[in-house]
């Protein structure tokens, strides 16, 4: 029997699964994310054997050293900035993610976070709300159409290509992308162009879309210089990592209408919003819920304690992360 910590309760069909093989499952009584010192003292109560953690959760050294019997950390998530692998790989610790249970429903929320700026959804749901609608205007709330316009991808992964299959299958989008590497599977699919850089990209599109892990090289990938070349009648879009996006030059893009509308469903420095983005009308926020679904959470759930349990009973993980 093993003993594993779970950083925050997970869906209970996958904590179910774990404790039917005979493992002892532990989680934080607190609600919410724990604090770094608070995730040190959880994981000094037991020799755990596994620990199930979470984006927020930054797992280097000093977890790594009070926590020295642990074998095996699982992500519940297809991202993994918040470990530092190469520490890992280094003490002979074993990291999980969990990729591709997610990729369709990132790519739809993704998609209603484009549909919405297009056709200014959040902005007249919260008009109506108001008591300020007294009857049908000509020109009200007007938005743009998608059909036929230019969707460019930034990062051309599993979720980057979902969405480029939905921009021109459903919307007969013209899709450009930028990868490190060209992919000949967005090409195949969806009949997407490569660019040679992120520039050309954004000068070229009207809605812009990223999915690229959070690297040092990926840091503010968006930022004040790139912002300025994008059409003014643009669009940006971010669901993989806060920090790809410079959040202050993107207030002050939105402000100076440098271009037209934002969504983010990640933050720069989350939980926190840089000054004035709150305050845009310009822009959709959502609260880092872009795989928020019923069926994701437990595929993801599900595949993390698949992980855990391959570890334990002494065989290889299913979607181990390589340094």
């Amino acid at each position: 029997m093993a003993t594993i910590f779970i950083t925050r309760k997970i869906h209970p069909l996958g904590i179910e699964k774990l404790e039917a093989s005979g493992h002892e499952v532990f989680f934080s009584e607190k609600e919410g994310n724990l604090t770094k010192e608070e995730f040190l003292v959880e994981l000094q109560k037991r020799a755990y054997d596994a620990v199930l953690c979470f984006i927020p959760d930054r797992i280097d050294a000093s977890v790594f050293d009070a926590a020295p019997s642990v074998k095996i950390f699982a992500n519940y998530a297809v991202g993994f900035d918040n470990i530092d692998v190469a520490e890992a790989k280094r003490r002979g610790v074993i990291v999980t993610n969990t990729p591709d249970v997610l990729t369709n429903t990132v790519a739809e929320h993704t998609f209603a976070l484009l549909l919405a700026l297009a056709h200014r959804i959040v902005e007249a749901d919260a008009f109506t709300r108001a008591g300020k609608y007294t009857g049908w205007v000509p020109e009200l709330f007007l938005g743009n159409d998608m059909t036929g316009k230019t969707l460019g991808i930034l990062g051309a992964g599993r979720i980057g290509t979902r969405v480029a299959y939905h921009g021109q299958r459903s919307f007969d989008m013209r899709v450009l992308y930028y990868d490190v590497k060209r992919n000949e599977h967005i090409e195949k699919e969806t009949g997407a162009e490569f660019r040679e850089s992120v520039e050309d990209v954004l000068k070229e599109s009207d809605f812009v879309s990223v999915h690229v892990p959070l690297l040092e090289s990926t840091r503010h990938l968006i930022n004040k210089e790139r912002l300025a070349i994008m059409k003014p009648s643009s669009y940006l879009v971010n669901t993989s990592r806060g920090p790809v996006v410079d959040e202050v030059a993107l207030v002050e893009a939105l402000q100076k209408k440098v271009i037209k509308g934002a969504a983010l469903d990640v933050f720069e420095k989350e939980p926190a919003l840089a000054p004035g983005l709150a305050e845009l009308s310009n822009v959709i926020i959502t609260p880092h819920i872009a795989s928020a679904t019923e069926e994701t959470r437990f595929k993801m759930g599900e595949l993390a304690a698949d992980n855990l349990l391959a570890v334990l009973g002494g065989g290889e993980p299913l979607t181990p992360i390589r340094a």
